[in-house]
């Protein structure tokens, strides 16, 4: 199997972590703003890991390798991260969405369903994911590609179920909440079919992928995740999440690595 295709199946397969996580709400299962807060530092702790093991320090030694100095491959990644946290940057702010704790961004748009909103909302969010992980298999390190693969999906699990019992608190049934999860999921593949595909036509651009890629998750989780934990009202329970979320990817990916 081509990198390419591994690349979109792992997002895939990541990307399905939703719809797992999704599944207690068929259960009238109500978890405490406490307990999600933690759920949602653990997201976030696991995504910033991943931005640091998987994407940042790859991606340098993916420079270095294709024969850049060390300072020129420190810059490429600075310049990378930069470009991605700039487009979420541009997205966020001329793309109509709204969250589900920080209410609308973006252009108003009456027109569009909130539910629309919603949506496009954690598209912002989820296609960066799939592009890191269809990057990391465009690198053909599947061992590296299949840790951050896997922590994603973990993520993904906890995001889904948050996901799903805002949805149901605004009223919607339980199969339209597993199914707008189902969905949000499934955007990541096509992250990872585009990230996948770009580095394996050209690996010289696989340092700026990488860099592009984690600049854009790095976005997500201080544009999001953070405010989203704040909002909740328990900093501290956020922050243990992340603590956790963190070490569990980290582990991923000394272990696997």
């Amino acid at each position: 199997m081509d990198h390419v295709m591994q690349g979109f199946l792992a997002s895939l397969l990541a990307g399905l972590g939703t719809a797992l996580g999704a599944l207690p709400v068929l259960f009238a299962v109500n978890l405490t703003q406490r307990l999600q807060a933690v759920l949602l530092g653990i997201g976030g702790g696991i995504m910033l890991a991943a931005t640091s093991f998987s994407l940042l320090v790859p991606g340098k030694d993916a420079a270095i390798a294709l024969g850049f100095p060390q300072t020129h491959a420190a810059l490429i990644m600075v310049t990378g991260m930069l470009l991605g946290g700039g487009f979420l940057w541009f997205a966020h702010n001329y793309f109509p969405h709204e969250h589900f704790f920080k209410g609308r961004e973006g252009p108003q748009k009456q027109h569009l369903k909130q539910i629309w909103l919603f949506v496009i909302a954690i598209a912002l969010h989820n296609l960066p994911e799939g592009l890191a992980v269809g990057v990391a298999f465009g690198a053909e390190d599947t061992t590296t590609a299949t840790a951050l693969a896997l922590g994603i999906g973990l993520q993904n699990i906890p995001e889904g179920l948050v996901v799903a019992l805002a949805l149901r608190e605004l009223g919607y049934a339980r199969s339209y909440a597993i199914g707008v999860s189902t969905m949000t999921g499934l955007l990541e593949p096509i992250g990872g079919l585009f990230g996948a595909a770009v580095v394996s036509v050209s690996q010289p651009l696989l340092p700026w992928g990488m860099a592009f890629a984690a600049g854009a998750m790095l976005f997500v989780i201080v544009d999001e995740i953070i405010p989203e934990v704040s909002n909740k009202g328990w900093d501290q329970e956020g922050t243990v999440g992340a603590m956790i979320g963190f070490v569990v990817m980290m582990f991923l990916d000394v272990a696997l690595g």
